[in-house]
């Protein structure tokens, strides 16, 4: 066990979670106030049926309305009947099982500890730089547009490109839609943001969560909230846990078969002046079988800053952030430790 409190012993394709171990070594271990439950309770999830919002006249108001709230309330919901067949679902999901299930050296062609590559192969956050691993091996990669980026992901499995894209584009789709309704519900102009967004960068971010043998003592990812405007999340199985506002306890967020699940990033939370608050969420693990999680996360360009909404400033509500962009947050990642309770968002605060 030599060098288990030495994070740098454990870089990509040596890491804990990569080789199985059979114990949590001493860097992976996070604080007993940190760590996860088994009896963690599950969050009362809002539930958006996106043929209500696809409706016209006053069904689709109330949807909208509906919308809105679980936007202020929660910052996070989970979306049916989004049009997304639950067969281009699990072939995403297969596709992702397939790649991690490669041989190392496969995977390692992707190696990169560079937050600006556009697409890398790693563990926990920041692989050997992280004062604390996490039981975490990930594969990111942009996604748009989808003809200058998909012959630069793997071409194995040898089917990952077309189905991992041919999901990519539709929960973008999706992602315009919903974050178009959004704008609406805080009924501001949608003639500067849409253009912006329609534009704007989609990260493929697959999640790697291997059984780990002592659950409760590690964390697959440390909570964070996400940079993007909107966060469309596809998993294999539960684990994924938010911070509750209302009472600040972590709460498990429940499977619901053929669901996505949605999170509100840091810039509608800075487009919306704090009206729409980013979620702050975390990854547990289990000790029974590897989960996969594939975020497409949302935002404008790389260098197009979010700025607030002016309808939203006045006032009684002054204006309370900085514009930042895509890059702001690569910077602030290739700079900070988000394990350390350094949060994005709170660097963009007036």
């Amino acid at each position: 066990m030599s060098g288990d409190k030495n994070t740098s012993s454990f870089t990509i394709g040596n890491t804990a979670q990569e080789k199985g171990l059979d114990y949590v070594p001493e860097c992976y271990v996070v604080p007993p106030s940190k760590s996860s439950s088994s009896g963690t309770e599950k969050a009362r999830i809002p539930t958006i049926d996106m043929s209500r919002l696809r409706m016209n006249g006053n069904k689709r108001s109330i949807a909208i309305e509906e919308l809105g709230e679980a936007c202020r309330h929660r910052g996070f919901f989970q979306v049916v009947n989004h049009g997304i067949s639950q067969s281009i679902l699990d072939e995403a999901l297969a596709m992702a099982f397939g790649f991690f299930d490669l041989p190392s050296e496969e995977k390692l062609k992707f190696k990169s500890n560079d937050v600006y590559n556009p697409v890398r192969y790693g563990t926990s956050l920041k692989d050997g730089a992280d004062k604390v691993q996490f039981w975490r091996v990930f594969l990111k990669h942009y996604a748009h547009p989808l003809d200058a980026w998909i012959d630069s992901w793997p071409h194995n499995p040898p089917q990952y490109r077309e189905k991992m894209g041919k999901y990519s584009a539709q929960v973008r789709n999706l992602a315009l839609e919903l974050m178009g309704m959004i704008i609406e519900s805080l009924r501001i102009s949608p003639n500067r943001l849409t253009p912006k967004l329609d534009r704007g960068m989609q990260v493929m971010a697959v999640n790697c969560y291997p059984p780990c043998p002592k659950p409760e003592m590690a964390l697959g990812l440390p909570p964070h909230s996400d940079y993007t405007c909107l966060t469309i999340i596809l998993q294999s199985s539960t684990g994924l846990e938010i911070l509750d506002t209302d009472d600040g306890n972590w709460k498990m967020v429940p499977e619901l078969h053929g669901a996505l699940q949605v999170h509100i990033g840091d810039h509608f939370e800075v487009m919306s002046n704090g009206v729409y608050k980013s979620v702050v969420h975390r990854a547990t693990l289990n000790s029974e079988k590897t989960r996969i999680s594939i975020a497409s996360l949302h935002s404008l360009g790389m260098d197009d800053k979010m700025e607030t909404a002016n309808e939203l400033i006045d006032e009684q509500n002054p204006k309370r952030y900085k514009e930042s962009s895509f890059r702001d947050f690569l910077d602030f990642l290739a700079n900070n430790d988000i394990a350390d309770g350094k949060h994005f968002i709170d660097t963009l605060k007036i």
